[in-house]
């Protein structure tokens, strides 16, 4: 799924198929397969979006059900949540998955 507050074009996240809080309350298998999908969508995302390298950040406050985020970085200041988050229009969300899925 797309950040719906990204922090920059191709702010993606990641959710287990099981619907738990915290991380490292899936079971190994769970947890290794979810990492597994995240690397995959991760160098999609470098395809399609060119960056130094894509960030992965799991802070679990947020929601009550946890995710990877995968954020395409030029640099680390990239990865700060505190940073302004984008305010992208419904074509501009469709045009980011289009370009993340064409290279998936």
């Amino acid at each position: 799924f797309l950040d719906i507050n990204p922090l920059v074009k191709g702010h993606t996240l990641v959710f287990p198929k099981q619907e738990v809080d915290y991380i490292f309350d899936l079971n190994d298998e769970d947890l290794a397969a979810m990492h597994v999908f995240a690397k995959r969508v991760a160098l999609a995302i470098g395809k399609a979006f060119p960056c130094r390298k894509v960030g992965e950040a799991v802070l679990g406050l947020e929601v009550p059900h946890a995710h990877i985020h995968l954020i395409p970085m030029q640099n680390e200041k990239d990865m700060l949540f505190s940073n302004p988050k984008l305010k992208l229009t419904d074509e501009e969300f469709k045009a980011v998955a289009e370009a993340i899925r064409a290279v998936l």
